[in-house]
C-alpha cells in the first residue's frame, strides 16, 4: 500500500463556484496547494478576477465570472470553460445565498433567490458539466462536491427558512445524484460546514466569542479545516465516500 499520494491533486482540474471568497476561496487555495489547476467563478467579475490573481501566487488559478443561479448563466459558464479545457476532474458546488425574515413576513423573493442558487443551480450546473466529468473505465474517478451546511442537519435560532430547507435538500440531493453519476465514473459527496468566518456567516466573523460558546471544539473553523475536507473528497483518498455528507463543524450539530 502506497499512501504517499492519496491526497495529491497533481494534474487535475477543478472548478469552484463561489470561489472568490469565504469557503469557496478556502477550498480553491487548498486545491492549488495540492497541485490542481483551479478555475473559480463568482457573480462579481472584478472580485473574481482579483481573487484569481491573488491565488495565482500559489499555483495556476483562473477566473471565470458567471451567475450559476440561472440556466442562461450556467450555459454561458460551461461554454467558456469548454474553450479552455476538454475535461473536468473536480466540481465544487459552493455558490450559495441566504435570506432571513420573520415567518409572517418571509417574501417569495427570498425563497426563490435561495432555492434557485443553492439547489436548482447546483443540479443544473452538474448536469451541464457531466460530459466533462464522465470517465472511461480505468481512469481516475471524477468528483462532485456539494457544499451543504449544518443548518441542513440541525436548526439554528435564525429565521432563515429557505436556507434551512435548501441545505437539507442539498444533502438528500447529493445521495440521489451519487447513485446515478457513479455509473459514469463520477463520485458525488457533500460537506456540511459549521461556523467559518465569511461574508455569509458574519456572526462567526464578527462575533466569534459568542459563537464559540455553542461549539464543543471551542473555536471557529479555520481555512485549513475546510481545505482538508475538500482535498480528502477530491483526491484518491475520498474515492469510496459516495453520497455521504462530511460534517465539519467542531461538534456543533451534535452538541
Amino acid at each position: 500500500m502506497d499512501t504517499t499520494r492519496l491526497f495529491s491533486l497533481e494534474g487535475r482540474t477543478a472548478l469552484v463556484t463561489g470561489g472568490s471568497r469565504g469557503i469557496g476561496r478556502m477550498i480553491a487555495e487548498g486545491f492549488l496547494a495540492q497541485g490542481a489547476r483551479v478555475y473559480i467563478t463568482a457573480r462579481k467579475a472584478k472580485v473574481c478576477d482579483a481573487t484569481a490573481r491573488e491565488l495565482s501566487e500559489l499555483g495556476e488559478c483562473h477566473s471565470l465570472p458567471g451567475d450559476v443561479s440561472t440556466l442562461q448563466g450556467i450555459n454561458d459558464l460551461v461554454a467558456r470553460y469548454a474553450e479552455r479545457e476538454p475535461a473536468l476532474d473536480v466540481l465544487v458546488n459552493n455558490a450559495g445565498a441566504a435570506w432571513a425574515a420573520p415567518f409572517d413576513e418571509f417574501p417569495e423573493s427570498g425563497w426563490d433567490k435561495v432555492m434557485d442558487l443553492n439547489v436548482k443551480g447546483l443540479f443544473f450546473l452538474t448536469q451541464a458539466l457531466k460530459p466533462f466529468l464522465v470517465r472511461s473505465p480505468g481512469a481516475h474517478l471524477a468528483k462532485v462536491i456539494n457544499i451543504a451546511s449544518v443548518d441542513g442537519i440541525a436548526v439554528n435560532p435564525g429565521e432563515t427558512y429557505s436556507y434551512h430547507a435548501s441545505k437539507a435538500g442539498v444533502i438528500h440531493l447529493t445521495r440521489r445524484m451519487a447513485l446515478e453519476l457513479i455509473k459514469s465514473g463520477i463520485v458525488v459527496s457533500a460537506i456540511a460546514p459549521g461556523a467559518f468566518a465569511s461574508e455569509m456567516n458574519r456572526a462567526a466573523r464578527d462575533h466569534a466569542e459568542a459563537v464559540i460558546g455553542y461549539i464543543p471544539a471551542r473555536r471557529i473553523g479555520e481555512p485549513e479545516d475546510m481545505a482538508a475536507a475538500a482535498i480528502y473528497l477530491a483526491s484518491r483518498a475520498g474515492d469510496y465516500v459516495l453520497g455521504s455528507t462530511v460534517v465539519v463543524d467542531g461538534g456543533a450539530s451534535v452538541a
